[in-house]
């Protein structure tokens, strides 16, 4: 299954008319995309009840990748941080089986540590044994692939590149992510016909390999994010792409 969507399920006016009409945001997003990333869990916590809702709003198939709150990543910056840890994980396991991945995303001064990493990914894997991304953004994590194929966390493969080799999927190769953060203005351009159909051919080995692949379009800025993933699909299904300006 190829997850593909975008981070956040606004449905903006300039592509309302590929969806349907009725519903909340979040429904009528569904009813087209396969997946979403939840990024307000960074900045805020959600009661479960909420995501109980969001769950039982959306297809059987919909899966919903969920990014870890700052306050662990940036704040704590992976240290002291186990109640946070637990609490997080009670609120969104309450998507039941519609929780497909968990995000990790760490702050742009955050160096590779191994013991500090080590202790972290081993607790979280304790506690949560589903798919599992980390998208880092210091140079040195480019050391960290035996740790992160020994603990089953997939790197993210980021555009726009930090380090060079996290241009590319990395770490455990039983699942690959792409975060498209938008280039060359950062998450406000759009990409173009040439990038998505090659993005879309790295999809399709994905899926014809039978290795989960998400691809999750984050450049939301301009609205951006769901004109590009909407082409995207319609490349995977073999329909005419209606490719961003």
């Amino acid at each position: 299954m190829i997850h593909l969507g975008c981070a956040g399920w606004s449905v903006p006016r300039l592509h309302a008319e590929h969806f349907p009409q009725q519903g909340t945001q979040l429904q009528r997003y569904a009813a087209r995309l396969n997946a979403v990333e939840i990024n307000s869990s960074f900045y805020r916590a959600h009661q479960p009840k909420t995501y109980t809702r969001w769950a039982a709003s959306v297809p059987e198939h919909f899966r919903f990748s969920v990014k870890l709150p700052k306050a662990i990543t940036h704040e704590k910056r992976l240290l002291g941080c186990t109640a946070l840890l637990e609490q997080f994980l009670d609120e969104c396991g309450q998507l039941g089986d519609r929780l497909g991945c968990l995000l990790v995303q760490l702050p742009p001064s955050l160096a590779f540590d191994l013991e500090v990493a080590d202790r972290f990914f081993t607790r979280l894997r304790k506690n949560y044994d589903g798919w599992l991304a980390v998208e880092p953004r210091h140079p040195t994590w480019a050391i960290a692939q035996s740790l992160l194929v020994d603990l089953q966390v997939a790197q993210v493969a980021a555009s726009p590149s930090r380090f060079g080799m996290d241009a590319q999927p990395g770490g455990w190769p039983g699942l690959v992510y792409w975060r498209l953060h938008g280039e060359p203005q950062i998450y406000r351009s759009a990409y173009g016909r040439d990038y998505l159909q090659r993005l879309a051919a790295q999809l399709q080995q994905r899926e014809d390999a039978q290795q989960p692949a998400w691809c999750i379009f984050d450049n939301t800025a301009s609205g951006a994010a769901l004109g590009d993933a909407l082409a995207t699909e319609a490349l995977l299904h073999g329909r005419a792409a209606v490719y961003p300006a």
